[in-house]
């Protein structure tokens, strides 16, 4: 049994400086506001609704990078979606290989309840202007 990946959408993120907690009894502690963000594709089109939304990264002993990032999204056609996702990446001495995320979607919205059911998982990095841009797709 093979896993397909169907594409979903680019999200792309503004995030703010982040705040580092060193030394904690989990490693260095990252907390990371989103400021903006646009997700683009056939199926879901949406941006950043609301501030409430941030990474609360943690940063361990052996350079792993474990992300827990929570933001609500409205949709173009006025649709609201919470969207929650955790992931990965190795800290290196240039900064991070490619984050690996898998988000989760919750939504009342009857045109979008197919997404309720939806693992979605992406691959991101910063781009020359410092944004995150992830490619998520669905997982079927």
């Amino acid at each position: 049994m093979s896993i397909t990946l169907i594409p979903l959408a680019t999200a792309t993120l503004e995030l703010e400086t982040p705040v580092y907690i060193p030394n904690t009894p989990r490693g260095t502690r990252v907390i990371v506001d989103v400021l903006a963000s646009r997700w683009e594709g056939e199926r879901l089109n949406a941006k950043l609704k609301g501030r409430a939304a941030a990474d609360w990264a943690l940063i361990g002993a052996d350079g792993t990078l474990s992300i827990d990032v929570r933001l609500t999204l409205e949709t173009d056609d006025g649709a609201i979606i919470f969207v929650s996702y955790e992931g990965r990446a190795q800290m290196t001495q240039t900064g991070a290989t490619p984050l690996i995320a898998t988000p989760r979607f919750e939504t009342g919205d009857e045109r979008y309840k197919w997404l309720n059911t939806v693992q979605a998982i992406g691959k991101g990095s910063r781009d020359e202007q410092g944004r995150l841009i992830y490619e998520i797709y669905e997982a079927q």
